[in-house]
């Protein structure tokens, strides 16, 4: 089977439109186009008898919520898929792993879990959303891509159609820019 030819922006959200219209062949391109990266993704973080009804679920869940994507969020569609696999795969994970059962008195001395580092934690994303939402779009689908999907730089690369090399030098300056926009007193631990 030879593999799907990369398809541009412009390609991508005239697929998405007709998809978002119920045209399931529009749909089906979007799958080739994707299935490779998202597979790959999927086969990183779960074990091998997991992958193949894993990715089922999120081209699934895709085509669920198609009809709620939106070019306007500044959220590319590659991105988004990733979401949605990133979401799954959390679950999935979340769902197979064995359950233990846990003493009564449990004392959390994770301070991530107290309720003023989420009061932090929620500022502090209030404040790096706003200095994302200043940058330009390809910074924003680089950080979004490598920190919000969590996505290693090759996947990048496949998505952005970019070399990982690439990928690395627009990141940093990315970065850079970010930091540039947000708060003295915040720094980016990059």
């Amino acid at each position: 089977m030879n593999p799907p030819s990369l398809l541009n922006e412009a390609e991508l959200q005239e697929l998405v439109r007709k998809a978002q219209n119920g045209d399931t062949e529009a749909f089906g391109k979007l799958y080739d186009h994707f299935f490779d990266p998202v597979y790959r993704y999927v086969r990183f973080r779960l074990a091998s008898d997991l992958v193949e009804d894993t990715v089922a679920d999120i081209f699934v869940r895709a085509w669920e919520k198609i009809g709620g994507y939106s070019f306007r969020w500044s959220v590319p569609f590659g991105a988004w898929i990733f979401r949605i696999a990133r979401n799954i795969v959390i679950d999935t994970y979340r769902s197979h792993r064995g359950m233990d059962e846990l003493p009564e008195v449990i004392v959390d001395e994770d301070i991530l879990n107290r309720a003023d580092t989420r009061i932090h934690r929620k500022d502090l994303l209030r404040i790096v959303r706003a200095a994302m939402a200043k940058l330009p779009k390809r910074y924003q689908e680089i950080l979004t891509l490598s920190f919000v999907s969590e996505l290693p730089h090759h996947e990048v690369a496949r998505v952005l159609r970019m070399t990982q090399g690439g990928v690395r030098i627009l990141k940093m300056r990315a970065l850079r820019k970010l930091q540039s926009e947000l708060p003295p007193d915040i720094g980016l631990d990059a």
